[in-house]
């Protein structure tokens, strides 16, 4: 085994650098699953380096540097700087950020053709990916079960526009030669989507082997339940290797300031046309966000997606604040009512 055959690049070290190259391949409560030229092995965090010198704690996928140990776990000393990443709201602390994947080069969003597909979900991963730096691929799943793609596509390219759409079927094995372009030796896929979609059965089929469990869904609403329990890296036979972790099916999105520029690039460029420079895209005059939503050139309903997503990104900013000018807001409307209620007597 040798460590770039996981990505690494020897570039990524600086000329100093002390230690020997690994990569994260799973993460459990407080031990890691590493790869170096050494195999696969396990490993903990360095004390001194990551709880008081503020070294930046690893996640799957990340590139780290160890202190290697033959008979038992090895030590992480450094985390290497991420290309890309994916992190969320703390799940523990409530606030903060966490990092859940990193060093990754296409984000495969899931997607299946029935009650599951979901735009507004679609919007919200797209974001993500855009944040993350990696490239966004759509997969719309369950191609065997609709004889009508059309709808889909229509409602994918509106919301995704020059994002690449794959159709496939992991039970028909329809489109997945299309994957092949981004299932290379060395580069490493993350996938995102809710439960149910089909993201299990589709590793599977890419890895030619049963490496994920697969939960059947619930006929009346297409849902299933998560089957991953634990953040990992998975090797395929032709050495692409594909991410997954629960932490990615329920997102809490965290600085994603770049990413909604980018995926909603559509309201951005109208706003930027807009007479005010702060158009709020209610009711001001000159306002061409307004214009194309009455033109029908666009969604309203993707208008109040970006909003909910550019509020739920000032909240990640700056939570506290974000909370005292909510009591604020509500302080001001609840003076002027009684305000009201004292000349009305």
């Amino acid at each position: 085994m040798n460590i770039t055959d996981y990505g690494f690049c020897y570039d990524m070290l600086s000329e100093n650098y002390s230690g020997i190259p690994a990569r994260i391949i799973s993460v459990h409560k407080g031990r890691f699953g590493i790869a170096s030229d050494f195999g696969e092995g396990f490993a903990q965090l360095k004390g001194r380096e990551y709880f008081f010198e503020n070294e930046t704690f690893p996640t799957v996928g990340d590139f780290v540097l160890i202190d290697h140990n033959n008979g038992g776990d090895s030590r992480i000393i450094k985390t290497l700087e991420r290309r890309t990443y994916f992190s969320r709201r703390d799940p523990d602390k409530g606030k903060g950020e966490q990092a859940v994947a990193a060093n990754f080069d296409y984000v495969f969003i899931v997607q299946s053709m029935n009650h599951d597909f979901n735009t507004k979900r679609l919007e919200r991963y797209l974001t993500s990916a855009r944040q993350s730096k990696a490239e966004p691929v759509i997969i719309l799943t369950k191609a065997d079960l609709t004889d009508d793609y059309l709808p889909y596509i229509l409602e994918t390219s509106r919301v995704a526009e020059n994002v690449k759409t794959c159709i496939v079927s992991s039970k028909t094995g329809y489109g997945l030669n299309e994957l092949s372009t981004y299932l290379q030796k060395g580069k490493t896929l993350v996938f995102l989507g809710s439960s149910g979609v089909g993201k299990s059965s589709l590793v599977n089929t890419l890895a030619g082997e049963k490496i994920m469990d697969v939960n059947g869904i619930r006929e009346d609403d297409s849902k299933g339940r998560h089957t991953t329990t634990h953040r990992e890296l998975i090797m395929l036979k032709n050495g692409a290797m594909i991410i997954d972790t629960p932490g990615m099916r329920e997102l809490g999105m965290w600085d994603i300031s770049e990413g909604l520029n980018d995926a909603f690039s559509d309201i951005e460029t109208l706003a930027g046309k807009c007479r005010f420079r702060d158009c709020k895209h209610n009711t001001e005059p000159g306002c061409a966000v307004r214009k194309a939503i009455e033109n029908g050139e666009l969604d309203e309903a993707r208008l109040d997606n970006y909003r909910k997503l550019q509020t739920e990104a000032k909240y990640n900013d700056d939570s506290v604040d974000y909370l005292r000018q909510k009591e604020q807001f509500f302080k001001k409307i609840e003076i002027t009512k009684r305000k009201g209620r004292k000349k009305r007597n």
